[in-house]
């Protein structure tokens, strides 16, 4: 998707799509772009009622289509109504829009900085949007989305581009790369685990950390051991597929001392059966989406490479499926962690959080970062106390927890903060261990896990965990199932450029 700007409607593509709130008046439209000033076209925004996700044709008297895109009742705190909006209109006309389309934000922004924003949200909408799912099927990739063919223009149309075209520019280009890790990320996700194996997550990180030049190392095999990776490799008894221990770097051209690290582990286990404590048919069904904390965390790194974000990034993914054999772990185990701490196996089904617990020790031991986030699919208590509107959210550090909190509330990727109170860590106590793996209580499972990473993460004081077992595979306009939805993206190129060096 190639992207331009241009000042008047007869310097664009014949096509238009204009995004509408609820309250946006005939007025407002034509005082922006007096082309636009019709009979007919009143009478079509009277009657179309602008909900987000709503749309609708207008084939203007100059020649123009005009695709009218609803976007529901405005919020400048939330970014999340242009992003569906333009996300969806993409999906639902993608039969119907060409290559060649002009989009209008003008009209609806008080300011330059206010359509900027705009224009970074709704771009990234329509990049996200041109998302196929059916990448497996017979006919894949005979017929791509119009807006993703690499003769494909998106004119942005702005009453200000002879002002500020060098920022409205820069917003649309943020949008689409955003959009296209996301894309990646809703793949990876989607992807089936007999193609998804472990080593097929480490190549992925080699091939994406080739092309912007981070550094990648992947422990595998007999590494997992010799690296005291022992949880890892405990998980990964079960499997005739290696395990995987991934590393990438990022570092800025830009950096300094002053220069801030952010460490990402992503929780990949690329298939679960629970391992012999073994989940019922229906409760594995979807559970190659078990490496959504992976995949954010890769998307992540890849999008922050191609907007070149001002932060030090070093991301720790742990790989391995949860299956069952006569090798596996079992209930009543003991077994080590990379941190010398020994965990007694309540649950196999609780593997999550222990390959998450090397990943923790060994990022915090090798790279010391100022800050600490980890993501991971990880409880269906969280999803039950919480739904699907917002994944759960831990930390210990009150300042974090705004910032977290405003970015994914900006981004329309939510958060909401549960206690990490110390009364949860006597549910952990084992007699035979340094800790159990589950609680072993029907009662606050997602703080319970929370509080067992927290083991793992040598207090560190900026530290956050992300339960996005709700949020990371859900159902969506791209198919009839639940799929991947990249959630976690927008919500940390919101954060990660606003985190700095800690003076403390």
């Amino acid at each position: 998707m190639k992207i331009s700007i241009a000042s008047t409607l007869s310097d664009s593509p014949a096509d238009l799509l204009l995004p509408l709130y609820t309250e946006t008046t005939f007025d407002q439209l034509t005082s922006a772009y007096p082309v636009l000033n019709e009979t007919g076209l009143k009478r079509a925004l009277d009657d179309f009622p602008a909900e987000s996700g709503k749309t609708a044709v207008y084939y203007h008297s100059a020649g123009h289509r005009i695709f009218l895109i609803g976007m529901g009742k405005p919020n400048p705190k939330r970014l999340s109504g242009p992003y569906r909006a333009a996300r969806a209109a993409a999906v639902q006309l993608s039969k119907q829009l060409s290559g060649q389309l002009c989009v209008s934000l003008s009209h609806l922004a008080d300011d330059t900085e206010a359509e900027t924003r705009l224009t970074d949200a709704f771009i990234n909408g329509l990049a996200t949007g041109t998302y196929q799912l059916g990448s497996w099927k017979e006919d894949a990739g005979k017929t791509p989305h119009p807006l993703d063919q690499d003769d494909s223009e998106v004119t942005l149309l702005s009453a200000r581009a002879a002002k500020d075209s060098e920022g409205l520019t820069a917003a649309a280009r943020r949008g689409h790369l955003i959009g296209l890790a996301q894309k990646q990320t809703m793949h990876l996700v989607n992807m089936p685990s007999n193609l998804q194996i472990p080593a097929f997550l480490a190549e992925v990180a080699r091939e994406w950390g080739t092309q912007h030049d981070q550094k990648v190392t992947v422990f595998s095999g007999d590494e997992i051991a010799e690296n005291n990776l022992h949880a890892l490799a405990a998980v990964n008894r079960g499997s005739e597929h290696p395990a995987q221990f991934i590393v990438m770097e990022y570092t800025p051209e830009s950096a300094t001392d002053q220069t801030p690290t952010v460490g990402l582990v992503g929780k990949g286990i690329t298939f679960d059966t629970g391992g012999l404590s073994i989940k019922t048919s229906a409760g594995m069904y979807f559970m190659k989406c078990d490496m959504g904390g992976a995949a954010v965390v890769l998307g992540f790194m890849e999008a922050a490479a191609s907007l070149q974000l001002p932060v030090k990034l070093v991301a720790v993914v742990p790989v391995t499926d949860n299956l069952i054999d006569a090798k596996s772990f079992k209930p009543s185990d003991i077994i080590n962690s990379y941190s010398g701490k020994t965990i007694e196996i309540m649950d196999t089904d609780a593997e999550g959080r222990l390959i998450l617990a090397d990943g923790l020790s060994w990022i915090t031991e090798h790279h010391k970062p100022d800050y600490l986030f980890d993501f991971a699919t990880l409880t269906g208590a969280t999803v039950r106390a919480i739904g699907y509107a917002a994944a759960g959210f831990f930390t210990p550090d009150d300042d974090l927890a705004r910032a977290c909190a405003e970015a994914g509330d900006l981004a329309g990727e939510r958060i909401w903060r549960f206690p990490l109170w110390d009364e949860y860590a006597d549910d952990l106590h084992s007699d035979v261990a340094d800790v159990r793996n589950l609680s072993g209580k029907p009662v606050a499972g997602g703080i319970s896990a929370a509080k067992f990473l927290e083991v793992f993460t040598r207090e560190h004081p900026r530290w956050a965990h992300f339960d996005i077992a709700g949020v990371a595979f859900s159902e969506s306009e791209f198919g009839k199932h639940k799929n991947g939805t990249g959630w976690g993206i927008r919500l940390l190129t919101e954060l990660v450029p606003q985190l700095r060096k800690p003076t403390a």
